[in-house]
């Protein structure tokens, strides 16, 4: 199999189109102008019924949490268990920018055996080494890092020196600013073999005044497989 492409949907017909265009998995949000929040039961089952392909749901309480309270903690975790996505993408972080272990461990347990992966606040935390040890030792089957920039191909290097610290003992995602044009380059400099990008397009015509104004562009997914489809393990 080649570089693997997950491509953020923020509908289900994003996510047909998604997977039509050539998506090897799905991250599933609502939200998705504001960096995503928790789905909705019905969009999951709506999405699943439709693909084939693995569909991660993002579990976040509300727009922009990088901390998150007690009872926010527990409604993730039902939100968990409630939802049948076959993985979940998720961070939590204290105060001081370290991964909050307790809260992060519930959520993990409450995927029951589900593959987990720690969403883009690791960028967040003030040392991402010593932060991907701890994921590694629970389990977590990737990590989604711009390493550290405010695009993952601005974070090569340090998403470079992920990857080999990650050994294959866990998956390094880089996401962010992934378009075509920079796709390869990135696969090739850095040694991953998976990418994170969304596939929306700004447009001239919002639904209504103050909304955001966007459109899916699955021809974004298929330039980026034609640009890296000979890459990969």
């Amino acid at each position: 199999m080649g570089v693997v492409l997950e491509a953020v949907c923020g509908s289900v017909d994003e996510a047909l189109a998604a997977v039509e265009a050539g998506a090897d998995r799905l991250e599933v949000c609502a939200a998705l102008p504001t960096g995503g929040v928790t789905p909705s039961l019905g969009m999951i089952e709506a999405i699943r019924d439709r693909v084939g392909v693995p569909i991660v749901a993002m579990i976040r309480s509300h727009e922009g949490a990088l901390t998150a309270s007690e009872a926010e903690i527990a409604a993730m975790e039902r939100d968990i268990r409630a939802l049948p996505a076959h993985e979940f993408v998720f961070g939590i972080l204290r105060a001081d920018g370290t991964i909050d272990q307790e809260a992060v461990l519930r959520l993990f347990d409450a995927a029951a055996g589900r593959p987990c992966c720690f969403h883009r606040v690791f960028d967040r935390v003030p040392q991402p080494h010593e932060a991907l040890e701890q994921l590694v030792r629970w389990g977590f089957r990737r990590v989604l890092t711009s390493g550290g920039a405010d695009s993952a191909p601005e974070g090569t290097n340090a998403i470079r020196t992920l990857v080999a610290q990650a050994a294959e003992r866990i998956t390094i995602l880089p996401g962010g600013g992934i378009r075509p044009g920079n796709a390869r380059a990135l696969v090739e400099a850095t040694g991953c073999d998976e990418l994170h990008f969304s596939f929306r397009t700004t447009t001239d015509a919002p639904a209504y005044p103050g909304a955001p104004a966007f459109r899916p562009d699955p021809d974004r997914i298929r330039a980026i497989r034609a640009e890296v489809d000979d890459l990969g393990p």
